[in-house]
C-alpha cells in the first residue's frame, strides 16, 4: 500500500472517530432526557454522565479559547499528507456547511457549543447521576428516585 493511501485511511478513521464523538455528545443528551422520562437507570450511571460532561466540556473550552478540535487538526494533517485538501474550519463547521450549505462565523458555532454545554449541565442538575452499589448492579435493582 502506498504512503498517501495510508494517510487517507488514517484520516478516514479519525473522521469516523470524530463522528462517533459527536454522536455520543448529541445522542447522549437525548438519551439522558428520554432515558429519565422512561426510567432507564443506565442513563444516570456516574461513568456515562462524567464521560458525557467531559466530552462537551472539552468542546466548549476549546471553542471559547478559539482552538480547533485536535481531531480536526489531526484529520486535516493526515489529509494533507495524503495529497487531499485540509479543512479550513472546524469539523462541525465543515460538515454542516457540506451537508446544509450553511456558512456562519466561528462565533456562531462557539455560541451553539456553549448553549449545548449549558443544556448538558441543566440535564446533570435535573437528572443527577447516581452511584449504584455492586449489590444493586448484580441484582439489576435501580436506586430509589430522589424526585
Amino acid at each position: 500500500m502506498d504512503i498517501p493511501r495510508s494517510y487517507q485511511l488514517l484520516a478516514d478513521a479519525v473522521l469516523l472517530l470524530h463522528f462517533g464523538v459527536v454522536v455520543f455528545v448529541v445522542g447522549g443528551l437525548i438519551g439522558i432526557v428520554v432515558g429519565n422520562l422512561r426510567a432507564w437507570a443506565w442513563v444516570n450511571s456516574l461513568w456515562f454522565r462524567l464521560a458525557h460532561l467531559a466530552a462537551i466540556g472539552v468542546v466548549v473550552v476549546q471553542s471559547l479559547l478559539g482552538k480547533l478540535c485536535p481531531l480536526t487538526v489531526l484529520e486535516s494533517w493526515l489529509r494533507e499528507r495524503a495529497g487531499e485538501s485540509a479543512y479550513t474550519a472546524s469539523f462541525i463547521e465543515h460538515w454542516v456547511q457540506q451537508v446544509l450549505f450553511y456558512e456562519a462565523p466561528f462565533w456562531v458555532f462557539t455560541a451553539v457549543y456553549v448553549a449545548f454545554g449549558l443544556l448538558v449541565v441543566a440535564a446533570w442538575w435535573r437528572y443527577p447521576p447516581r452511584m449504584r452499589s455492586r449489590h444493586d448492579q448484580a441484582s439489576g435493582a435501580t436506586p430509589p428516585s430522589s424526585g
